[in-house]
């Protein structure tokens, strides 16, 4: 299915410049993308996008008006996300960090996060699949991240939007989330059918029992959660 077919993808997306290694922007950038639109946001607003890749959602965050600060652990990613920063003409903070390692002290009002969160037989520690591939649940990201963007959230009001598959259980997600101090519900989900890293492993996706024999579609979901 194309991006634009499930709704995912706005028309007021981005020219980027993605360098090769770099994790390019796809359906599960626009639905998250997206998500952000429907955010109350603009000059004031603190912005922190977590594994930037590319930096189309630091971008648009800045097209939005908001002070932002992206970081990504990959090298590529940082200068990809710089790139694009200068092609539009965009002021963002962009840093090397593992996630939120060198992010300071400083309390944000939106966390953006696009996270690695595909099951995988094992977690790279360099090369493109960093990018996609999580360990065995698809969690080894997702769950570092529960445990530590609520002390980077702005008290009474502070919001994150992650988005990663239904094959990572967003139910966890939520009790993790809610577990830390966070009000947190799913905010969007869609369907896309499998993709190539998918479709490469999916005789091991069926033994581990994350899909089902006649599965084609991946479920993609948005959890939003707020710090009181």
């Amino acid at each position: 299915m194309d991006a634009e077919a499930d709704g995912t993808r706005p028309f007021s997306q981005p020219f980027l410049v993605t360098l090769p290694g770099v994790y390019a922007p796809q359906s599960d950038t626009w639905l998250l993308l997206a998500a952000l639109e429907q955010e109350h946001t603009g000059p004031g607003t603190n912005v922190l996008d977590i594994g930037t890749g590319s930096g189309a959602l630091a971008v648009r965050a800045a097209q939005l008006g908001c002070e932002v600060t992206a970081v990504d652990i990959a090298l590529r990613a940082v200068v990809t996300a710089r790139l694009n920063a200068m092609l539009h003409r965009r002021r963002i903070t962009v840093r090397r960090s593992d996630l939120t390692a060198a992010t300071g002290t400083r309390p944000y009002d939106l966390v953006l996060c696009n996270p690695p969160y595909v099951p995988a037989p094992d977690t790279p520690r360099r090369g493109a699949s960093r990018a996609w591939n999580a360990g065995s649940d698809g969690r080894a990201v997702i769950d570092r991240l529960c445990a530590g963007v609520p002390s980077v959230l702005r008290r009474g009001g502070g919001v994150l939007l992650m988005v990663h598959s239904g094959l990572c259980d967003a139910d966890i997600t939520l009790d993790r989330l809610g577990r830390a101090g966070l009000d947190a519900v799913v905010s969007s989900r869609v369907r896309i059918p499998f993709g190539p890293v998918l479709l490469s492993r999916l005789r091991w996706l069926h033994e581990r029992r994350l899909v089902r024999t006649d599965d084609t579609n991946e479920e993609l979901v948005v959890i939003r959660a707020e710090r009181p």
